[in-house]
């Protein structure tokens, strides 16, 4: 017990704390964007996910994430029931806190990142269905590839893989599942046809700013000390996220006006794509990742919907997806061992392995979420059916799902 800091511990409650906020903050940031119908459905499919994983977390997920590892590919069940998981530190993954205030602290990260998802399916999912994809997906999907990133002895740790606070395991894991649920799915009964209106863009607005809040807890507090680290990870955090939101405003501008909605969306591309890198680069290093991030996502978004490609509904696989993707390849160009001693050069500090690592790592996560997301939604599609009757979607979600209106 006498190893434990209690600064580190404290700080690890705050972000705690911070990063379980950004589930509902997403919930508002999606409720905003889709149809009056739909805003308490939009709203509830993310909060759902507090009371559903956290269960799921505290049973088994958390032993299969980080337990004894299996192979490289999967934790032991020695932390069923968190059975083990106590007040003492576990020097594998925290020295410096007590081992359940690590495990809390990561459920928060295994709670948001299906919430992320639900951006590709609103407006059109069934509810149960739905209940049983999360669960599923954040078995089989999210609990391995946290154990190859994060899980000691994970086979991406081994590899040496950088991802200091979910660039890989939260935003290309939710991203490139996002991508394959739209495409079995399918898209909303007069996609393409006519506008969808936002029921409440000052609704995303809230969410946004209180997702770049959160954010400090989501990348400061995966420093899992209350030290320097976490205050560069923070400084980083913010460059990016500013960054990214003022040349989203500025592509927004040239094609028309400065879009509200995009200065928002451009902040939070930002704050996913300097995520995996937080930790390991300069704050100058973030502002390009930031900058980056934003006409990648998008010119994305602009190409996905100029060709009505695809109904995925609120973006996730661009920003997330592509914004995760962008942000793990930077760490492997922007690292440098001047920020953090514990991660390694990247490509333009000398080492050109960091930034093969760090492909074969996107590559690799990005593909076997995708394949076994368009597996779990095709089976659920042909035994429960993923998506509500054409009736149901006309009269909306809230009505048909929930028995509920938003307004009144």
């Amino acid at each position: 017990m006498d190893t434990i800091n209690s600064g580190d511990t404290a700080w690890l409650l705050v972000s705690s704390a911070l990063v379980l906020m950004m589930t509902p903050a997403l919930a508002f940031f999606y409720g905003g964007m889709v149809r009056k119908k739909n805003v308490l459905s939009t709203l509830n499919l993310s909060f759902i996910m507090m009371a559903l994983i956290s269960i799921q977390w505290l049973l088994y997920g958390y032993s299969l994430a980080f337990g004894t590892d299996h192979g490289g590919l999967i934790g032991g069940l020695d932390f069923l029931g968190l059975a083990g998981v106590g007040a003492e530190p576990n020097p594998d993954y925290a020295a410096t806190v007590p081992h359940l205030a690590f495990a809390a602290f990561q459920m928060m990260f295994a709670i948001i990142t299906p919430a992320l998802i639900t951006g590709a399916f609103v407006e059109r999912v069934r509810f149960r269905t739905f209940l049983v994809f999360s669960l599923l997906w954040a078995t089989l999907v999210y609990d391995p590839v946290c154990h190859w990133v994060w899980g000691n002895g994970g086979i991406l740790r081994r590899l040496g893989a950088l991802d200091f606070a979910g660039g890989t395991v939260v935003h290309i894991l939710a991203g490139f599942s996002a991508l394959a649920f739209a495409m079995v799915i399918g898209p909303r009964v007069g996609f393409g046809k006519y506008p969808f209106e936002p029921a409440n863009i000052p609704y995303a607005v809230l969410g946004a700013g209180l997702l770049w809040m959160g954010w400090f807890g989501f990348n400061g507090g995966s420093a899992l000390a209350a030290n320097g680290l976490a205050v560069h990870a923070l400084v980083t955090t913010n460059t990016a996220a500013a960054a990214a939101g003022l040349v989203w405003m500025f592509l927004s501008w040239r094609d028309n006006k400065p879009s509200v909605l995009g200065i928002v969306t451009g902040a939070v591309v930002g704050l996913v794509a300097v995520t995996p890198a937080a930790g390991f680069v300069t704050p100058l290093a973030a502002l390009l990742i930031g900058g980056l991030a934003a006409p990648i996502s998008y010119y994305a978004i602009k190409f996905i919907k100029g060709r009505k490609l695809l109904d995925e509904s609120l973006d996730v696989f661009a920003c997330h997806g592509l914004g995760g993707l962008w942000g793990a390849l930077a760490t492997g160009l922007f690292a440098t061992l001047a920020v953090n001693s514990a991660g390694a050069n990247g490509l333009f500090y000398g080492n050109p392995r960091q930034f093969l690592i760090q492909l074969v790592a996107a590559a690799a996560s990005a593909a076997f979420a995708f394949c076994l997301t368009f597996v779990i939604a095709k089976v659920l599609n042909a035994t429960m059916g993923l998506r509500v009757t054409e009736k149901e979607e006309a009269v909306g979600l809230d009505i048909s799902e929930h028995a509920e209106r938003a307004y009144a």
